[in-house]
C-alpha cells in the first residue's frame, strides 16, 4: 500500500506540474493574445473546435485506455495501434479538407475554409504521438511528460505571440495551437525510446478494439456534447459572442479540465494495477475522490467568486461579457473531476458497455440545455448545463457504486464537508468585490482572505483528506 501511495503521489505531483507547464503557460499565452486580438478572432477558431475535437476523438479510438488496462501488453499491440492511428489521421484530414467549404458556408465565414484545412494537420501530428504518450502514462512517468509539455508550451507561446505582434490576427492562434502539438509530438519521440516495428496484427486490433470501440463511441458522444455549445453560439449568435464564451471556457479549464486530466491520467493506471483487490481498490478510490474534490471545490467556487476582477485585470474590459459565462460554467465544471473518477471505475472493471450506455443516457437528457440556448439565450443554456452536470453525477456514481460497493450517498457524505466549506469561503470572497476597491486591490484581497479562511477552517475540522494533502505538500517542500 505504501509503494502504491508513493507511486500515486509521485504521479499526481508530476501530473500537476505537467498541467501547470502545459495549460498554465498556454493560459498565460492566451491572456497575452487576448489583449492583442479581438473576441471575433477567437470566435473564428472556436467555430471549428468541434470538428477538430471529434476527429481527434476518433483517432484515439479508445486504444490508449485499452493499452493501459491490458496487463502484459506486447510490442505487436503498440505497433498495431500506432499504424492504425496514422492511417485514421490521414483519412480524417482528407475528409476535413473537402468538408471545409461546407463548414465555412454553415457559419457564413469565408476565412474558415483555409483555417480548417490548415488546422486539420493537427490530426496527423497528434496521431504520431498517441502511442508514445500512452507508454509514458502506463508507466506513470509524468516527469517525462512534464518536460515535454513545458518545452512545447514555451516554444509554441513564442510562435503565437510573435505572430500576433506582427499582425497575423487569427492565424497567430492557429500557429500557436499547431506548433504546440508539433513540438509535443516531436519531443515525445526524442525523449521516448520506443520505436514502431513493421507489424500489424488483426487479432491484436480486434482484442483492443473490442474494449476500445465502446470508449470510442462514448468519447465521441461526449466530445460532441462538450463542443456543441461552440456550434450553437457560432451559428445562432456571432463570432464575437463565441469569442467571449471561449475565453470563459479557457479560464474554467485552468482548474476544471486540468484537474480532470490529472485525475484521469494518474488514477486510471494506478487503479488498474490493483483491480483484482476489491478492498484495496475501494480504499484508494475513496481517498482519490475525497482529496480531489476538496481541491476542486476550493478552486472552482473560488474562481466563480473572483471572476470579474480576474478577467478585468488580466484581459481587459472588452472581455467583460465573459464574466457571467465563467461564473455559471464554474458550477458545472466543479463536478467534472468527480465524473472522471466514477467513469474511470467502469473502465478499470472492464465495463466499457456501461460506459457507453451512460454516455447515451446523459446526452439524450443533455439536449435540454441546448434547446434552451437556441430559444432562450446563452445564459439559460449554461444554467441548464449546470443542472445536467448534477444529474450526470448521480447516473455515473449509481453504476460505479454497484461495481465497488461505494454508494452515491456515501460519496456525497464524504465530499459534502469540503463543498460546504468551499461554498462558505467563496461567498465571503465574492462579498469583498462589493467594497468598491480597484481590481488591483480586490483580487489579491479576495485570494488572501480565501486561502487564510479555508486553512483556518480545515485546521479546525481536521478532515483526513486535508491532513493528507497538507502532509504531501509539506513533505514535498522539505525534499526540495
Amino acid at each position: 500500500m505504501n509503494n502504491l501511495k508513493k507511486k500515486t503521489v509521485k504521479g499526481v505531483s508530476w501530473s500537476v506540474i505537467d498541467n501547470i507547464a502545459n495549460s498554465g503557460i498556454t493560459f498565460l499565452v492566451g491572456v497575452i493574445l487576448a489583449r492583442i486580438l479581438s473576441p471575433e478572432e477567437f470566435g473564428l477558431l472556436g467555430m471549428i473546435a468541434i470538428f477538430i475535437a471529434m476527429s481527434n476523438s476518433i483517432i484515439e479510438s479508445g486504444f490508449s485506455s485499452a493499452l493501459i488496462r491490458k496487463v502484459g501488453a506486447k510490442p505487436v499491440d503498440y505497433n498495431t495501434v500506432f499504424y492504425f492511428n496514422i492511417f485514421l489521421g490521414i483519412i480524417l484530414y482528407i475528409i476535413l479538407f473537402f468538408c471545409a467549404p461546407s463548414i465555412s458556408n454553415f457559419f457564413d465565414e469565408p476565412l474558415l475554409v483555409s483555417i480548417t484545412r490548415v488546422m486539420g494537420f493537427i490530426l496527423i501530428i497528434n496521431a504520431f504521438g498517441i502511442v508514445q504518450r500512452t507508454l509514458l502514462v502506463k508507466e506513470v512517468d509524468f516527469k517525462m511528460l512534464t518536460k515535454i509539455s513545458f518545452i512545447a508550451s514555451i516554444l509554441s507561446g513564442f510562435v503565437g505571440v510573435g505572430m500576433a505582434l506582427r499582425g497575423f490576427g487569427v492565424w497567430s492562434l492557429v500557429g500557436q495551437q499547431m506548433s504546440r502539438q508539433l513540438f509535443n509530438s516531436i519531443f515525445l519521440w526524442v525523449f521516448n525510446t520506443w520505436r514502431p516495428a513493421m507489424e500489424f496484427s488483426k487479432q491484436s486490433f480486434d482484442e483492443l478494439f473490442g474494449f476500445g470501440s465502446k470508449l470510442l463511441i462514448s468519447g465521441l458522444i461526449d466530445t460532441i456534447y462538450k463542443n456543441i455549445y461552440y456550434l450553437v453560439i457560432g451559428k445562432l449568435y456571432s463570432s464575437s459572442l463565441l469569442g467571449q464564451y471561449t475565453r470563459a471556457d479557457q479560464f474554467n479549464s485552468i482548474f476544471s479540465s486540468n484537474l480532470t486530466s490529472v485525475v484521469q491520467r494518474v488514477s486510471y493506471p494506478v487503479l488498474c494495477s490493483i483491480q483484482d483487490d476489491e478492498e484495496k481498490l475501494r480504499q484508494v478510490y475513496r481517498r482519490v475522490i475525497k482529496t480531489t474534490m476538496l481541491i476542486t471545490f476550493s478552486c472552482m467556487l473560488g474562481m466563480a467568486a473572483v471572476a470579474k476582477p480576474l478577467i478585468l485585470l488580466l484581459i481587459g474590459e472588452k472581455w467583460l461579457p465573459s464574466v457571467v459565462f465563467l461564473q455559471i460554467i464554474c458550477f458545472s465544471g466543479m463536478l467534472y473531476p468527480l465524473h472522471a473518477i466514477n467513469l474511470n471505475m467502469l473502465e478499470v472493471k472492464g465495463r466499457s458497455d456501461l460506459f457507453l450506455k451512460l454516455e447515451i443516457m446523459k446526452k439524450i437528457i443533455g439536449i435540454f440545455p441546448i434547446i434552451l440556448g437556441i430559444f432562450c439565450g446563452i445564459e439559460f443554456m449554461l444554467l441548464g448545463g449546470v443542472l445536467m452536470s448534477f444529474l450526470a453525477y448521480f447516473l455515473n456514481s449509481y453504476y460505479s457504486a454497484e461495481l465497488i460497493s461505494y454508494s452515491t450517498w456515501q460519496q456525497i457524505k464524504d465530499i459534502l464537508p469540503s463543498f460546504l466549506v468551499s461554498l462558505f469561503v467563496a461567498t465571503i470572497m465574492w462579498s469583498i468585490s462589493y467594497l468598491g476597491f480597484s481590481v488591483w486591490i480586490t483580487l489579491p484581497l479576495q485570494c488572501f482572505i480565501g486561502v487564510i479562511l479555508a486553512v483556518i477552517i480545515y485546521e479546525f475540522m481536521k478532515l483526513p483528506e486535508y491532513l493528507e494533502l497538507k502532509e504531501i505538500v509539506l513533505s514535498t517542500i522539505k525534499r526540495k
